[in-house]
C-alpha cells in the first residue's frame, strides 16, 4: 500500500507541467474521495446498486 505522500507524488507526476493549483487540488480531492469510497466498500458499508435505484425512484415520485 502506498503512503499518502507517495500517492500524491504519483498523481502529480501524471499531470501536465502546465497544471494549475486549482486543477491539482481538484485531482487530489477526487482521489481522496475515491479512496474513501473504496474503503467503505471493503468494510461492507456500501449501498447495493438496486437499493440506490429503489431510493431514487421513490424520491422522484
Amino acid at each position: 500500500m502506498h503512503s499518502v505522500k507517495q500517492a500524491a507524488r504519483e498523481l502529480i507526476d501524471q499531470l501536465p507541467d502546465s497544471v494549475s493549483w486549482n486543477d491539482l487540488m481538484y485531482e487530489l480531492y477526487v482521489k481522496q474521495k475515491i479512496e474513501e469510497g473504496l474503503k467503505e466498500l471493503d468494510e461492507g458499508r456500501g449501498i447495493p446498486h438496486e437499493e440506490v435505484k429503489r431510493r431514487l425512484l421513490a424520491d422522484a415520485q
